[in-house]
């Protein structure tokens, strides 16, 4: 029975912090994948609105909202990337499951090895997070 509660071992908290991040810089990038698809139709209706009111923009502006995305695009993909060596630093194992508190009762999390179209020599690791 002691087993089954292994998960809520206070030495996994720094792995249990680290998989929060992982998952919520996800989210923000999945968010963000979301808002440069719409991009176009945000240019759409700023130039409607624009129009509307017969406006132009002040001299030497430009739209900044497509950099800004890309930007925050590259900082999310970073976050994810870095927060991914930690916690494949933090796990014991590797293509084992290892049980963690995400508040849902027991939830799993990993790092499994996947091929490396880059470089076969080297293995390269896949986070992976069941809640």
């Amino acid at each position: 029975m002691a087993s089954n509660l292994d998960y809520l071992n206070p030495d996994l908290q720094p792995l249990v912090e680290k998989v929060e991040a992982y998952l919520a810089a996800k989210e923000d990038l999945r968010k963000l994948t979301i808002a440069e698809r719409n991009e176009p139709t945000h240019d759409a209706n700023v130039a409607a609105s624009a129009a509307a009111f017969e406006q132009r923009p002040p001299t030497g502006s430009f739209d900044q909202h497509a950099d800004e995305l890309a930007l925050q695009h590259q900082d999310a993909q970073e976050a994810i990337d870095r927060l991914s060596q930690d916690i494949i630093g933090l796990l014991p194992t590797r293509n084992e499951w290892v049980k963690v508190n995400l508040g849902y009762g027991p939830s799993r999390v990993g790092a499994w090895s996947v091929p490396n179209t880059q470089n076969p020599d080297i293995e390269h690791y896949e986070v992976r997070v069941v809640m």
